[in-house]
């Protein structure tokens, strides 16, 4: 397809390009089937991410001195192998800013990214000037992408399409009130004034609807799905150890504590099953929960730690590649989705990475049918998230079936892909191209 033929979508995503970040990994992935579908996608991110050397890539530092000293405390430890020059860096640039700071947080305690908007704002302008976006498409994580959007919106009344990751509003985001009322405004401000916008269950659909009323059909759910892996999948072996693998940060409000008690019922009934089983955590670190849990748990021997598995030069693998390929090994993958009221509008974008394993899920699910739906129906273990019965009556079955080499690939591959979720996206904003008024026009009269 000719350069003439494409249509140009103007992507603000704070979070582009950053390896292993779930947010970015969202976006990130749709962009190869953009461009294989006749889109010409131009990114504007933060400088947390790599600089995208096939798309045009624009990353800026955010206005603010909160979110300039997140974003350089990320950029300078991924450039900067010495430890000690690093923590001097951010200490002499922790001190500048530390007058702005102070101030901001004292009269701005919102997002902490909530000041990239600005730049992302202007660098917009001057792109849409020059390069003449049919849209502007602003996603998630951080809420600032959608801020910008709106701005923009108004400036020149382009077409607006805005992914929402998280629910926005929802029992015991934050205590802080100013954040609230800023995330409750944005969310009207979306509803009201995004051409389509979309959340990634149907839950959290429903309770914006019923919140905003005016969003009417503009409104949609879209599961985002994941590129399949790149390289070749080895066939499953038993090894001498079930494994039981957790990829993934923990948290507080998603954590080891519920799970290892399950652990502990089944070994309860069954204590020889503690010299076959091996619990094996992938990602960030441990929350003071799981710590406790981990602490108390009678067979320290069966968990081992891993931490986050970063990019390696020598074999010119991604942190992503190298955990996709652990993820392909493992006899089973531990899904923790929490046990807040926020899971019942959300589903983790690891189980779409997990599907494309082929693996047996052992999925710990809080009050979220869809989610138990789209598990079940691929034949995976989905409990609640609470039940610690359910829990070690799924251990008992996944061990009598390691014991019998029972655990092959499922040879089902995932219905759940980004080029589906980018077709999706593609149809929706086809038909709003439709109705939109002419670009040129509106712009010339602003």
């Amino acid at each position: 397809m000719s350069d003439e033929d494409k249509s140009v979508w103007l992507i603000l995503s704070h979070g582009f390009n950053m390896d292993g970040r779930a947010a970015s990994q969202t976006i990130t992935d749709k962009i190869p089937h953009l461009i294989a579908l006749g889109i010409e996608p131009i990114v504007i991110s933060a400088i947390t991410g790599k600089k995208d050397q096939v798309i045009e890539h624009h990353q800026v530092l955010p206005a603010g001195p909160v979110a300039l000293r997140f974003d350089l405390r990320h950029y300078l430890k991924q450039r900067i192998s010495s430890r000690f020059v690093y923590r001097l860096a951010m200490t002499l640039i922790s001190l500048l800013l530390l007058p702005f700071i102070l101030i901001e947080k004292l009269f701005i305690r919102i997002e902490t990214h909530w000041s990239w908007a600005i730049t992302a704002y202007f660098t917009a302008a001057r792109i849409i000037r020059k390069r003449n976006p049919v849209l502007v498409y602003s996603t998630g994580g951080a809420y600032t992408a959608h801020l910008a959007g709106y701005w923009l919106k108004r400036k020149f009344g382009l077409p607006w399409i805005a992914e929402i990751h998280d629910p926005m509003i929802f029992p015991g985001i934050t205590k802080n009130r100013m954040r609230l009322r800023f995330s409750a405004w944005l969310e009207g401000v979306i509803c009201k004034h995004a051409d389509v916008v979309w959340w990634f269950t149907e839950e959290a659909l429903k309770r914006a609807r019923e919140r905003h009323p005016e969003l009417g059909e503009r409104g949609h759910c879209l599961i985002p799905g994941s590129n399949p892996p790149e390289f070749t999948r080895a066939p499953y072996q038993r090894g001498k150890h079930l494994v039981i693998a957790h990829f993934g940060s923990l948290a507080e409000t998603r954590n080891l504590e519920i799970f290892l008690q399950g652990l502990r019922q089944f070994l309860e009934r069954n204590p020889q099953a503690a010299d076959h089983i091996r619990l094996h955590l992938y990602g960030g670190g441990i929350d003071p929960i799981s710590a406790r849990a981990i602490k108390d748990f009678p067979h320290p021997a069966m968990i081992e730690q891993f931490g986050r598995l970063e990019t390696d030069p020598n074999r010119g693998e991604s942190g992503r590649d190298r955990v996709l390929k652990r993820m392909n090994a493992a006899d089973c993958l531990l899904l923790l989705h929490g046990t807040v009221p926020f899971c019942e509008e959300y589903i983790p974008s690891k189980m779409y990475e997990y599907l494309w394993a082929q693996r047996p899920i052992l999925a710990l699910v809080w009050r979220n049918p869809q989610m138990e739906r789209m598990l079940r129906e691929l034949g995976r273990w989905a409990v609640k998230a609470d039940d610690t019965v359910s829990i070690a009556a799924a251990l008992e079955e996944l061990h009598g079936r390691w014991m019998q080499n029972d655990l092959a690939d499922s040879g089902t591959l995932s219905p759940y892909t980004s080029e589906a979720a980018t077709r999706q996206i593609i149809a929706l904003a086809q038909l709003i191209s439709k109705r939109a008024p002419d670009i040129r026009t509106s712009r010339s009269t602003r």
